[in-house]
């Protein structure tokens, strides 16, 4: 356990304040923003001592890919459902021979169908989330 007195020399006990104008401020926390400092007092730091400062990037076609991804995603997911409703529809509809044939004949096609837009959705959540994290 640390006393008092190591604690405060390992927070650091000499300031360094200084002034700037609000347009200078408006730049310099905007150069702040783009880093993945949490304070801006770590930024300034690590710039007035001249240390790597880890700049974030965004990739604009990125982002728009996905934006893209999540639109097909959502619309994949309300055809897999829509299509679901309609065969469970069908089900009910199973006392006239003909529906009942077909459900029983294309019930593979269906599973296939339902398992493949699974797949496909949970593919576009882990490239996303791959992305996202960039």
């Amino acid at each position: 356990m640390k006393t008092m007195m190591e604690e405060q020399k390992s927070k650091g006990r000499n300031w360094i304040s200084f002034r700037v104008k609000p347009h200078e401020y408006d730049i310099i926390h905007g150069y702040f923003k783009k880093t993945t400092c949490r304070k801006l007092s770590e930024y300034a730091r690590k710039m007035l001592l001249q240390k790597p400062v880890i700049i974030k990037y965004r990739n604009q076609s990125a982002d728009e890919l996905l934006t893209e991804m999540v639109k097909l995603k959502n619309e994949l997911g309300a055809i897999g459902n829509n299509f679901n409703q309609t065969v469970k529809r069908l089900h009910t509809l199973d006392e006239i021979p003909e529906v009942r044939a077909w459900l029983i004949l294309n019930d593979p096609v269906r599973e296939a169908f339902m398992k493949k837009t699974e797949e496909i959705n949970n593919r576009m959540n882990q490239l996303y989330e791959q992305w996202s994290q960039k």
